[in-house]
């Protein structure tokens, strides 16, 4: 995989964290229309996109809730610089 040093600033870090937060709080298909809508998904990767999904879902309820609680924090910081 490449360089992921460019995810820390602009519009990749966005969109790392709107698909972060869709796929801690939405649908798979949500994920598609959202940050995934201006890009043809083919089904292998909507299948690939499927696992991380289902293990977020099969996660504890406490443990949801601290990853958006941390998610909320760093958007929450982005905005106040």
């Amino acid at each position: 995989m490449g360089d992921t040093s460019g995810l820390a600033a602009g519009k990749d870090n966005e969109f790392f964290m709107d698909f972060l937060q869709m796929l801690l709080v939405r649908s798979p298909e949500e994920l598609y229309e959202g940050p995934l809508g201006k890009y043809n998904v083919n089904a292998d990767a909507r299948a690939a996109l499927t696992e991380p999904k289902s293990c977020i879902v099969g996660l504890h309820p406490m443990h949801k809730v601290e990853l958006v609680k941390r998610l909320v924090q760093v958007l929450g910081s982005e905005d106040s610089t």
